[in-house]
């Protein structure tokens, strides 16, 4: 009865061995698919580590008290900033997603892993939410629910979107794809189409789809105008899917 006891024990620790062992199979083969798209880049120190994620903090809070500032004090700004925002519409332009996914994206890709762009683009954006709700509810003197939620929801996915976004500065066919589908999803966001007409939500849009291609640029002036390609034609796709766009 014992020995029968003892091999069961046995085997039931050689199945978690195998397990641990299978699941440490699964995690080397994920580091080194992953690795093969893009490495991470040289060490920083801890303290700089620290010093990034607090500017990045710092900027959400400063870029989210200025967007809800503009959209709440429209007819008492000052003169030369109330002729900009009357020429362009800074106040609606920052009160769309398409800026916001351009400054998360240069935050992920610029960061020093795909880890640290899971961080800094999270931390980024509960600055710029908390700042901008924050305003809205103690200061202008209302909350909107059911937009303050789409951006809860947004930003509470936003660490694993900056993960995969880092990866598309790789030197992979599937960065490569990515790059196409990230520029595809801001063209959409930029731009207005159909059979018979194509126009642009505004300049600034125009710009942020210019700035987009150039971060997300190839090697080579022919694979990024290829990438610019694909990216139109998938984001013609997209459009077919999902028409409705939070530009």
């Amino acid at each position: 009865m014992v020995d029968t006891s003892l091999s069961v024990v046995e085997l039931f620790i050689g199945f978690e061995y195998n397990e641990i062992d299978k699941l440490e199979f699964v995690r080397v083969i994920m580091i080194n698919f992953l690795n093969d798209i893009r490495n991470a880049e040289n060490p920083i120190s801890n303290n700089r580590k620290l010093i990034n994620t607090i500017a990045i903090l710092f900027l959400g809070i400063a870029l989210g008290t200025f967007s809800k500032y503009l959209d709440f004090r429209q007819t008492e700004l000052p003169g030369v900033l109330m002729a900009i925002n009357g020429v362009l519409d800074i106040g609606n332009f920052l009160g769309r997603f398409a800026i916001w996914i351009l400054i998360a994206l240069c935050i992920s890709i610029y960061s020093n892993s795909a880890i640290r762009a899971s961080i800094n683009v999270f931390v980024f954006f509960v600055g710029m939410v908390a700042s901008y709700y924050l305003y809205s509810n103690y200061i202008a003197g209302f909350f909107p629910r059911s937009y303050a939620m789409i951006w809860f929801g947004f930003t509470a996915v936003s660490p694993l979107l900056a993960f995969v976004c880092w990866y598309a500065k790789g030197k992979s066919k599937l960065a490569f794809i990515l790059s196409a589908l990230i520029l595809a999803v801001l063209f959409n966001m930029c731009f207005v189409y159909g059979c018979w007409y194509f126009n642009a939500k505004s300049v600034l849009k125009v710009i942020v789809f210019i700035i987009g291609l150039i971060v997300l640029r190839r090697d080579t002036l022919r694979s990024s105008a290829l990438m610019g390609t694909i990216s139109i034609v998938l984001a013609v796709l997209l459009d077919m899917v999902i028409p409705f766009h939070f530009g």
